[in-house]
């Protein structure tokens, strides 16, 4: 299987392309598609929204006229394999083998029971070249919500909270007091509603809505509004200004006495959504944690000391990245 330098370099344009229709295009994958001919790139394109053409697609039509012939001569990268049966658009197998493509390079196979190896296996029977796994890990981990969501039939579930510098994520309160202090700075919490934005569904225990009455809605960035679940047995009894109640999104309510956190996921599973944000409080992340049932955890650490109050929850994972966000810093781990 070639593996070259070059291979590398369009297929990572191809995950950058790939990319752009974050937020627009779930439940589909992100895919990016490049079109080369002699170390030259003549088309381009990506998955821009669920519904609308396939990056193949867009990557093909986007070469100019006077280039139109090098297509049957050209190499295809592709992130992703190219989809074999009728959806919302044809298939791209079939738009490929009619360009006479005779080179394709795929990231990873798509394993969604509808496609699964069949896109290539059509390319093959036609007699197009097809390479796989060029980047396959970095190929996977950009549609990790994807492949959670068709291999382990659940959503890809994150975990999220911000603790102080002392390792607190709240204070002690008297009487469901509002927050007396936010942990991390203004810019942080416009990053955190951007990763809203980016998934499917929110999610916050009982004592969360009572305690800060929340939105869990997108307001200091760019995108839609997550679905909102909330687990609570007792939410008939919310006061009438519960933020939740309103209608800027649907809002799901579980009641966690009769149902366990896996009858919940199936059940989100049911409903199309392959990721979940979960933001609090401790005892609703500690029993994700418990369970084992995560996928990646995000960790705000402020400036901030509060000596005592809440401990934050402990996690053991591989660490994927950290950085400093301002006075703020940041810690990305994943489930091993």
């Amino acid at each position: 299987m070639p593996n070259t330098q070059e291979d590398q370099k369009y297929m990572l344009r191809c995950l950058e392309l790939a990319e752009l229709g974050k937020q627009f295009v779930s439940p589909n994958p992100m895919v990016g598609a490049v079109l080369v001919y002699n170390n030259r790139i003549i088309g381009e394109g990506y998955h821009q929204k669920f519904g609308a053409a396939h990056a193949e697609v867009n990557a093909i039509n986007s070469v100019s006229e006077e280039d139109q012939h090098l297509i049957n001569s050209s190499t295809l990268y592709v992130s992703l394999e190219p989809c074999s049966h009728h959806g919302k658009t044809p298939p791209c197998s079939d738009l490929i083998v009619r360009s006479n493509i005779p080179r394709v390079v795929i990231g990873c196979i798509d394993t969604y029971s509808e496609v699964a190896g069949r896109g290539i296996e059509k390319l093959k029977t036609n007699g197009v070249d097809v390479s796989v796994g060029i980047m396959e890990n970095e190929a996977r981990y950009l549609n990790r919500r994807f492949f959670t969501f068709h291999e382990k039939m659940r959503p890809y579930i994150i975990l999220k909270w911000a603790q102080s510098k002392d390792g607190f994520i709240d204070k002690i309160r008297e009487k469901q007091t509002p927050h007396i202090n936010w942990i991390t700075e203004a810019e942080t919490q416009q990053l955190t509603h951007h990763w809203r934005a980016e998934e499917d569904a929110i999610l916050v225990g009982h004592q969360t809505v009572l305690n800060d009455n929340p939105s869990l809605t997108v307001r200091s960035a760019y995108g839609k509004n997550p679905v909102r679940i909330v687990l609570s047995g007792d939410s008939a009894n919310f006061p009438k200004n519960t933020n939740l109640i309103h209608g800027d999104a649907p809002t799901y309510f579980f009641d966690p006495r009769t149902n366990s956190l896996e009858e919940i996921m199936n059940e989100l599973y049911k409903k199309n959504i392959q990721s979940l944000i979960v933001e609090g409080g401790k005892k609703t992340l500690e029993t994700f944690l418990s369970q084992g049932l995560w996928d990646e955890v995000r960790i705000l650490k402020g400036a901030l000391e509060f000596k005592e109050g809440i401990k934050a929850p402990e996690v053991e994972g591989i660490l994927k990245n950290q950085f400093n966000f301002g006075n703020d810093f940041i810690e990305l781990i994943v489930n091993d």
